[in-house]
């Protein structure tokens, strides 16, 4: 991999495989890569880059940077706006003007001297974005949820196992809001469950604004990407959360909607509860106005779990139910965090150390396969028959087409 032109940056992983040439050569280790001064060495040392600064991007930044041995180098939108917002950010807490700024996420790629990125775009931009950078051997933290459709999910993990790299999605809620009650009732205060209740919102839907003239300061094509052209306006790209209609999440070209963005956290954190996020359901059955009330999931060991029922989760057992934890009964059997400074703590600990993360992407994409089956159940109106294993439908090719979506050139991975 190339270097950056501009700058001989000691990276993490290049003081590394330069320190195995000090054996056959005298080697002079510069004041940069022993540290100092609050800095870490290189050897400990971990380069970002940032794709997709919009409001919630420079959030997640911000917070890598408030780790020590994290040092940004390049940030990356399609908004002029969005992009000098994020540079002033990064240059502000170095004290500098070395970050780097991109329009298109491939020149960013490309740089050579980046251990991780962090991936904040659209939900349609995330598998591309994610495999690129595990084609080039770069640790990938992801937004949530982390796919638009299911056929990408299995394409990400598939790269990252490939490729060697340590990924993690962003679905800091998992733990952060729901871990406690899901380790009570992992632990059987409740007994085994049978169902659970997850309340979120409801899909996207199709979008009909009319065209109006592309700001100067937009670079609509790459926004687009491998979504379907459309003329531009500002509600397609906008980033009001909801399904109102002023922002892309509310579009089925770019998002599943709150089925899928709050369902990376709560049908996530009752997965995780149940140790289901390693499989899927094997059936999935829409409200029919009669005797299903709500979007029904059922799995393989005989749980339901229903979209909808109130409060945010909620678990029934065969030893009672519960609506937010209590007392556990017995140690539970759940993963944790590792190193120290939450979800993004737990990525730069498994990006030194190779470990698989709290939110790897297999886990991340088993939730939103999850989002996404509802929102094809509640499309097609009727009961679909799903296998977790082969991640395709039984018996049905309407919906087996709906896996996947076809790519607008030439953005194909």
């Amino acid at each position: 991999m190339k270097r950056s032109k501009a700058k001989r940056i000691v990276t993490r992983r290049g003081f590394l495989r330069s320190a195995a040439a000090a054996v056959a050569a005298p080697y002079v280790i510069t004041s940069e890569a022993l540290g100092g001064a609050g800095t870490p060495a290189a050897s400990d040392r971990i380069t970002m880059g940032g794709i997709g600064m919009g409001g919630r991007g420079r959030g997640d930044l911000n917070g890598f940077m408030g780790h020590r041995e994290v040092k940004v180098l390049a940030v990356c939108d399609v908004k002029k706006g969005h992009l000098d917002a994020c540079k002033n950010q990064v240059n502000k807490r170095y004290g500098n003007s070395d970050c780097q700024g991109y329009t298109d996420m491939r020149e960013l790629l490309d740089r050579g001297d980046l251990d991780a990125v962090l991936v904040a775009t659209p939900d349609h931009w995330h598998a591309i974005a994610c495999i690129e950078a595990c084609r080039r051997g770069i640790d990938v933290f992801c937004e949530k949820p982390l796919t638009l459709t299911i056929g990408e999910g299995r394409q990400m993990v598939e790269a990252a196992r490939t490729y060697g790299c340590v990924v993690s999605s962003g679905s800091q809620r998992v733990m952060g809001d729901y871990g406690r009650h899901a380790q009570y009732v992992a632990s059987g205060a409740i007994g085994r469950i049978t169902e659970c209740w997850v309340n979120v919102g409801g899909p996207s839907r199709r979008c009909d604004l009319p065209g109006q003239p592309v700001p100067e300061d937009v670079a609509w094509d790459l926004w687009l990407g491998p979504a379907p052209w459309a003329p531009y306006h500002p509600h397609r790209c906008g980033g009001a959360y909801g399904l109102g209609g002023k922002g892309w999440r509310t579009w089925y070209d770019y998002s599943g909607g709150m089925m899928t963005d709050w369902g990376g956290h709560k049908f996530g954190g009752a997965m995780y509860a149940m140790q289901l996020d390693e499989t899927g359901p094997v059936e999935v059955i829409p409200p029919d106005g009669k005797d299903v009330k709500l979007l029904t999931y059922v799995f393989a060991n005989g749980i339901r779990m229903y979209h909808g029922g109130g409060g945010n989760i909620r678990y029934k057992g065969t030893d009672g139910e519960s609506r937010g934890g209590g007392n556990q009964t017995e140690p539970d059997p759940l993963r944790r965090y590792k190193g120290r400074g939450g979800l993004p703590g737990d990525f730069l600990h498994c990006v030194k150390t190779r470990e698989k993360c709290f939110r790897d992407f297999e886990y991340a994409h088993r939730v939103a396969t999850v989002c996404h089956l509802g929102n094809i159940a509640y499309i097609l109106k009727r009961p679909l028959k799903w296998d977790p294993d082969s991640e395709q439908f039984v018996g049905d090719a309407e919906a087996n087409r709906m896996v996947v979506r076809t790519r607008r050139e030439p953005w194909r991975v």
